[in-house]
């Protein structure tokens, strides 16, 4: 299979709940084919996937965040193995590869903590517990949903909290900062209060889902929240308004890339709610000064949950919704084709490729 492109998509089960699916783990597509695979094989029953992470350079390896803990695989799926984490198995919602050093991953977790591997994931070690306030009390713990490194500060790591805003480290993740506090500060205006789920109308500014950093724009962090996107160029000691509604009507921001083959390219996935009829997948060429839609004659029927570019192709980028419809482009985004994951996928929560 060396050499096909796959699609991996991660699903949650969520059996029960309002929106519920009889379906979740993770289901691959390989270039080409209308079939969707359900990958079972090492992975554990009733695993639900967050996170799916192509290495880049070896697309053979990919490694899966879950309910169940990490998982890797070097044979594109054909089989998983468990990834030992010290002290069980950690809900899984992020997995990153290092860009300077492929060796080096980082994980982040539900209650928050981040682990890391310094040997491709053979051994992991639990990192030093975030000091962060709780300042949003939702239904669900607090999770580490996106992280990333600043590839011109390669010490320098990211992550952004569902719901608790952002933080940072210095020091590869060794001991961790509150970014939070200017996120904050736009709740003084009543535009940026949201609240669904908690007990304060600070919720939507600190409900973030993901960010991306860029060799194009040292120092500078971008966030997808649910308020819209935003970024830092200061690492995360202040933040501004990319004031994403200038160019598109969707401003609920569930992911942001960074392509991997062009740093001053972002890629975003918006919607109008994290339970919608509607989303799309924007793009800008200039590190976020503008941005277009990207995703034409494409309907999603529900929010867009994630994007992501091909590792060794920049024609081929990805996208899915929350009911698991997966769009796809191989010409740069000139035409689209759309595939539909089995029957009984109802939350689809990551999109991979390589």
């Amino acid at each position: 299979m060396a050499g096909t492109t796959h699609v991996y998509a991660g699903v949650a089960a969520t059996v029960g709940m309002t929106h519920s699916g009889t379906l979740g783990g993770i289901f691959r597509q390989a270039e080409g084919d209308k079939k969707w695979e359900h990958l079972t094989n090492g992975l554990p029953e009733g695993a639900e996937v967050h996170a799916i992470t192509v290495h880049p350079t070896d697309t053979d390896t990919l490694y899966v965040g879950s309910t169940k803990g990490i998982y890797r695989s070097t044979n594109r799926g054909g089989k998983f193995e468990h990834l030992s984490v010290a002290g069980g198995d950690p809900d899984i919602w992020s997995i990153l590869i290092h860009p300077k050093n492929p060796r080096r991953l980082y994980a982040g977790a539900t209650p928050v903590d981040v682990y890391r591997s310094d040997d491709g994931g053979d051994h992991w070690k639990k990192l030093a517990h975030p000091p962060l306030p709780d300042r949003v009390i939702m239904n669900f713990a607090c999770r580490v949903m996106r992280l990333d490194v600043d590839p011109t500060s390669p010490d320098d790591v990211y992550a952004t909290l569902e719901a608790n805003g952002a933080m940072r480290s210095r020091n590869a993740g060794e001991s961790w900062e509150d970014c939070t506090a200017d996120l904050i500060r736009f709740c003084e205006q009543p535009k940026y209060r949201s609240r669904i789920g908690s007990q304060t109308e600070i919720e939507g500014m600190l409900d973030g889902h993901a960010l991306a950093c860029s060799a194009a724009a040292p120092g500078t962090v971008f966030l997808a929240n649910r308020m819209g996107l935003f970024k830092s160029g200061d690492r995360g000691e202040h933040w501004e308004d990319m004031e994403i509604g200038r160019f598109s009507p969707l401003t609920y921001g569930r992911d942001i890339r960074t392509s991997p083959h062009d740093p001053k390219i972002l890629y975003a996935a918006l919607s109008p709610a994290a339970r919608s009829t509607d989303g799309s997948i924007y793009k800008s060429t200039d590190v976020g000064k503008t941005w277009t839609r990207f995703d034409h004659g494409i309907k999603a029927d529900a929010t867009m949950m994630g994007v992501v570019v091909h590792p060794k192709d920049p024609n081929q980028v990805y996208g899915v919704s929350r009911v698991g419809q997966v769009f796809g482009t191989r010409d740069g985004g000139k035409s689209w084709s759309e595939t539909r994951l089995p029957e009984g996928v109802r939350d689809a929560y990551c999109i991979a490729c390589g």
